[in-house]
């Protein structure tokens, strides 16, 4: 399931501000990365980790998977030497349900957080509290959002730098461990100044570092040094971008009604852009994360941590620009729910790689628990994907569940309850009368031919779990028999009974909230 990866020469230069000064001022405690464990690097010491997690990026933003107009040589170098993962998902494509997933391991529709509002409660466990337990300084930098109204420190982390909900592009008001710190600059710049000096300040002890940017999240400021870089672009637009009736031949109704929505081309953010500024400073904004990662590589190295620290790479969601007419996220086509993932760490794995697997953000919690040999956390639905890393055969899932709930700040987007295999994608809407979409993958990977197109729901069916049998009865009443064809109806019902069967074992049973 892996291959070399065929990549572009880098450049370790990148621009960016001098670290930090006068840090020890602000009464940082950093978190520590952890040195090799013995089964990695055979030093008997413990691996350090970084968590570097991007807000909104595509899972294509990067020059080397061959991006029209992006210029990425820290993305491209990371994966040069790390392992790319072409299959990575996200369970719910939204910032806080998603982030609460990575911290527990679980579905949405059991840590409970379904909107970008719900503060994480400190009563379910996180995978930073047992880094804890296990010896290790953790510290977080940046970005947390769950519960934006507070922006003060979390259970699980020894170090606190973040700000209140989205936070700002420039001049931010920080959190440091309770004591707020009024800073001048480029955000993403001033993040990873205080990343690079927790890595310099702990190198010496067992760290996790969560660093977690606001970029690339609306309304994109890119840092001066690449303003106007992309100005004179020609910016592409997706095939099915365009407002014509054979775009939306089979589509539901709510999808062409977007269009005119603050998530739709035609009136995007309110109005605020028109689409070519929207995708130049999309570009534009990325430029300072890519300079980030460098920064991070670049410190890495010098401190001579760079073979043995397992540095992982994720965005919270995908990044609709342009597909199907949306922008944005908050549904199940695959630029919303593809992420970008790549794992560092030449120690542990083969440099240069690609994976195919269908990992997740929840995910990510097993893995980093058992890089470190800390304990799992307790009935959770992610799976560690170390052995993937390592090259170690294992088998794999092959689906997964996907839901979003609806959100009365953006009404034009109906809750959707879907299974994502390794060939199809089936979208179950809730709360409408419409079309449910269903596609095949491999053969329609751009979601251009909807197999249920011409098949209208006539029964509205609850989200409640039912036993195969009954199951079976409601799918078919939702239905009514209008798949004439044997094989598609056959296959519609089996992806039903998947889907049920994923959201009873993991603790479905949910009163629904919209």
């Amino acid at each position: 399931m892996s291959e070399t990866v065929k990549l572009s020469s880098w450049n370790k230069d990148c621009s960016r501000r001098g670290f930090l000064k006068n840090a020890a001022s602000l009464s940082l405690a950093a978190p520590l990365f952890m040195q090799c464990r013995r089964n990695a690097s055979g030093n008997g010491k413990k691996r350090n980790i970084v968590f570097i997690l991007i807000d909104d990026m595509r899972f294509d933003a990067m020059s080397c998977l061959g991006h029209p107009v992006l210029e990425t040589p820290n993305f491209d170098r990371l994966a040069q030497n790390g392992i790319l993962f072409r299959n990575a998902f996200v369970s719910t494509s939204l910032c806080s349900p998603s982030r609460a997933t990575i911290l527990t391991g679980l579905y949405a529709h059991k840590h409970r957080i379904l909107d970008n509002q719900t503060p994480l409660p400190e009563s379910i466990p996180t995978f930073p509290v047992q880094l804890q337990k296990a010896g290790y300084k953790t510290g977080f930098i940046g970005k947390w959002h769950m519960g934006g109204s507070k922006d003060s420190p979390r259970p699980g982390f020894d170090c606190w730098v973040s700000f209140r909900g989205q936070g700002v592009y420039f001049n931010p008001l920080f959190n440091i461990d309770g004591t707020h710190v009024q800073r001048e600059g480029y955000t993403t710049d001033l993040i990873t100044e205080y990343a690079a000096d927790f890595v310099k300040e702990n190198k010496d002890r067992p760290f996790f570092l969560y660093m977690s940017h606001k970029a690339v999240h609306d309304d994109f400021v890119p840092a001066p040094r690449h303003k106007n870089k992309y100005r004179d672009i020609v910016v592409p637009e997706p095939a099915s971008m365009a407002d014509t009736e054979e775009n939306y031949k089979g589509k539901p109704a709510w999808l062409k009604a977007a269009r005119k929505s603050c998530i739709g081309v035609d009136a995007m953010y309110d109005n605020r852009y028109g689409f070519d500024r929207f995708y130049r400073d999309y570009c534009e904004c990325l430029l300072g994360v890519d300079d980030s990662v460098g920064a991070v590589l670049d410190t890495l190295e010098k401190e001579g941590l760079i073979e043995d620290t397992l540095v992982i790479f994720m965005s919270d969601n995908g990044f609709l620009c342009g597909e199907h007419g949306l922008i944005d996220k908050r549904n199940m086509y695959e630029p919303s729910i593809r992420v970008p993932l790549i794992v560092h760490c030449p120690a542990l794995a083969d440099r240069g790689r690609f994976r195919e697997e269908l990992v997740l953000n929840m995910d990510l919690a097993p893995t980093i628990l058992e890089a470190a040999g800390a304990s799992p956390l307790p009935s959770i639905h992610g799976r560690s994907f170390l052995p993937l890393v390592k090259g170690e055969p294992a088998g794999w899932r092959t689906e997964f569940l996907y839901e979003y709930f609806w959100e009365r700040d953006y009404p034009q987007n109906p809750s959707v309850l879907g299974l994502r295999t390794d060939k199809y994608s089936y979208m179950r809407y809730h709360g409408i009368w419409d079309i449910n979409e269903l596609y095949d993958i491999e053969n329609d990977p751009h979601q251009m031919n909807n197999l249920l197109g011409d098949v209208r729901i006539t029964t509205q069916v609850g989200y409640e779990i039912e036993s195969s049998s009954v199951m079976d009865r409601r799918s078919r009443n939702m239905y009514n028999g209008q798949i004439k064809d044997p094989e598609l109806r056959s296959l519609v019902f089996d992806l039903e009974r998947r889907l049920f069967e994923i959201l009873d074992q993991t603790g479905g049973r949910v009163e629904p909230s919209w």
